[in-house]
């Protein structure tokens, strides 16, 4: 079984891949999150890389979502430092392009850069590299694309601009879904917890105290409502604890304090690194 991705060759999601788990692993391109999810809950893959947040656009809510209600366990994390730059047909200029089209949250990233050029029309497409694909297959003229160097050099296409997001050490950060409950290890150090807790007052304070008690070192949360319960919220957490005795005392006290919890992955924390660019 092999690697489910949102997206084509050249995407970040495809970067990923060949990063953490190496050129020579089989990857299975879907066009949405969801298809790539999915294979991964009906067995068809083994794992997903999912992208979850940006250093710049935050986080990428409908993707927490999809690992709740799919059922899947996180594995392992991975940040990739994005460079974005701007794609078009060879012989172009910039001068030349009348629409840009990308992924919004590229688009996004790039803001700044656009601002110098408010006469390209900006339009939201899936993905980044499957625009790439598309202006060399359909030889769009006067259209480009946001997209990698790798993307560049796949479709053969000519880089315009370099590094245009607007923030250079930008990085995403990346998720390792599978299907079954990984085995414990000694080196993971980093928990991803749903935590819902009533709408009363003080109850996340409290949660807050709690955590941090317990010797959890919080380094993410995101609320998101919960459908079926109007008014109270759902908590996507992060945290790095220093043992598993330590965190299981910690979700233990959180559950008899009334909330209710669920682990969607133990593993290994990854370091990011302002000079690992591509």
């Amino acid at each position: 079984m092999g690697i489910a991705i949102q997206g084509i060759p050249g995407s970040f999601h495809h970067q990923v891949v060949l990063d953490y788990f190496g050129t020579e692993s089989e990857v299975n391109y879907h066009r949405t999150f969801e298809q790539a999810v999915k294979a991964v809950s009906e067995a068809k893959d083994q794992y997903a890389v999912l992208a979850i947040e940006n250093s710049i656009a935050g986080a990428i809510l409908p993707n927490y979502e999809l690992i709740d209600r799919y059922g899947l366990h996180i594995s392992g994390e991975y940040y990739l430092p994005i460079s974005h730059n701007l794609l078009a047909l060879p012989g172009q200029k910039i001068a030349d392009v009348k629409e840009v089209r990308s992924h919004p949250m590229a688009l996004l990233q790039c803001k700044k850069f656009f601002q110098d050029y408010p006469d390209i029309l900006l339009s939201d497409d899936l993905d980044t590299a499957t625009v790439a694909k598309r202006i060399a297959e359909e030889s769009l003229m006067g259209v480009a694309a946001v997209a990698s160097k790798a993307a560049a050099e796949i479709y053969q296409l000519q880089i315009l601009a370099s590094d245009i997001q607007t923030v250079k050490d930008n990085f995403t950060r990346f998720i390792i879904l599978q299907k079954g409950k990984p085995e414990k290890t000694d080196g993971s150090d980093k928990v991803s917890l749903k935590i819902i807790i009533s709408n009363e007052m003080g109850s996340l304070a409290k949660l807050l105290t709690q955590i941090s008690e317990y010797g959890l070192n919080l380094s993410k949360i995101q609320s998101v409502p919960v459908i079926e319960k109007p008014w109270d919220y759902a908590f996507f957490m992060d945290a790095h604890f220093e043992s598993f005795l330590r965190l299981e005392e910690a979700l233990k006290g959180i559950v008899q304090n009334g909330a209710e919890v669920k682990v969607l992955g133990e593993y290994r924390s990854s370091k990011f690194c302002k000079e690992d660019k591509r």
